[in-house]
């Protein structure tokens, strides 16, 4: 690494619970109280980067850490950060907390998939649920049939949502062990979910009035469109309306998404703001850091998706040809198949996505309102 040598757990060492002295540090509800920063010259907010790393010399550092330790005790360097810094910082957490991370999303969707797979295996064995792979319309099928496939379908779809959900309080978890690690601290599990205690429904009500929020919106869209194809008596004004909207709208969806949606779960998670409060301070922290904020994120997503794809991707394969081989099994195939590809999905994508988004959300923190000063605080850092 180029950012110098770091007090965070090195890769093949078991890493204690505690790896930096808790001076003043950040504790999850029920952890022993912090003790004060020890004794040292304040450093002023805003001040240039060059002062704080300045501290090396004697009597402006907490005893014990190098250097290159004081502007990297934790998962990241205390400074603005760059794309490599960032993505960086994202794996360690999850490669330091894979319990806290990996674990907390695996745990979700698999306890939210367990209720497709085992109403489809109940009808399979029961009532011999059965699925025509060609498509046709079988004369035969019953009734019965029928209700048991919209019932295995059913769960699978409930279950999906469900499991969203538990993604979605996994995230507020990621926030509180990113604050941790970035001065040094590991939160298991159960500290981590602790931690979200008190804004759990919060976070649950921030996802859904963002998700109504663009459903009305794609909605309201749609509505213009029916519209215009409704008055015009040509299709030339359709053509110009789609050339001109279609792009128009796209832009609008990606500029909502950096200043409205992407950002406000950490906020939510770490300061003391309500939903809406939270909404605000990510509109407020990306503004005049749209592009790059965009850029980082954009990419975010594009490196889950093409990556979770390509982890679910064999065991979708896997299931499709083992109900082609026992058709009688076949809906049992493809909903175990279908619930084991996304738990592989988003024990990679959830904690990769939530990582970089508390990453980014400590780093335009950092940039705008010195939040690195108070962070070498609490790792033991006090400069010069």
């Amino acid at each position: 690494m180029t950012d110098g040598p770091s007090q965070y757990p090195p890769p093949g060492a078991p890493p204690p619970d505690d790896p930096l002295p808790n001076h003043g540090g950040y504790a999850p509800p029920g952890a022993a109280p912090a003790t004060p920063p020890p004794p040292g010259p304040a450093v002023t907010p805003g001040a240039p980067w060059a002062t704080y790393a300045a501290a090396g010399r004697p009597g402006g550092m907490a005893p014990g850490l190098a250097l290159g330790a004081a502007h990297k005790p934790g998962a990241f360097p205390l400074r603005p950060l760059t794309l490599g810094s960032i993505y960086d910082g994202a794996f360690r957490i999850i490669r330091f907390n894979p319990k806290a991370t990996v674990g907390a999303a695996v745990m979700v969707t698999a306890v939210a998939m367990i209720i497709p797979v085992a109403i489809t295996a109940v009808l399979t064995f029961t009532v011999g649920l059965a699925l025509d792979l060609s498509g046709d319309v079988d004369p035969d099928a019953s009734t019965a049939d029928a209700l048991g496939l919209l019932a295995a379908y059913g769960s699978l779809l409930l279950s999906i949502l469900l499991a969203q959900v538990g993604v979605i309080l996994v995230t507020g978890m990621i926030a509180h062990v990113t604050r941790a690690a970035a001065v040094g601290r590991r939160l298991s599990l159960g500290q981590a979910w602790a931690a979200t205690h008190g804004k759990r429904w919060r976070l649950i009500g921030l996802a859904a009035i963002i998700n109504v929020s663009f459903f009305a919106l794609l909605t309201a869209y749609v509505l213009l469109w029916v519209i215009v194809v409704a008055v015009s008596p040509n299709p030339w004004p359709i053509v110009a309306w789609g050339v001109i909207t279609i792009p128009a709208f796209g832009c609008l969806c990606c500029w909502l998404w950096v200043r409205f949606y992407y950002l406000p779960v950490p906020p939510l998670m770490l300061e003391e703001v309500g939903v809406f409060g939270a909404i605000g301070r990510g509109w407020s922290l990306t503004a005049g850091q749209f592009w790059r904020t965009f850029g980082i994120a954009l990419l975010t997503v594009l490196i889950g998706s093409v990556a979770g794809s390509m982890l679910s991707t064999p065991v979708s394969v896997i299931g499709q040809v083992g109900a082609i081989a026992f058709v009688e099994y076949a809906a049992l195939f493809l909903v175990v198949s279908q619930a084991i590809a996304l738990i592989v999905q988003n024990a990679f994508v959830a904690p990769f996505v939530a990582a970089v988004t508390s990453v980014q959300y400590v780093d335009l923190r950092m940039r705008k309102e010195a939040l690195d000063v108070e962070l070498m605080r609490e790792a033991g850092i006090i400069a010069a």
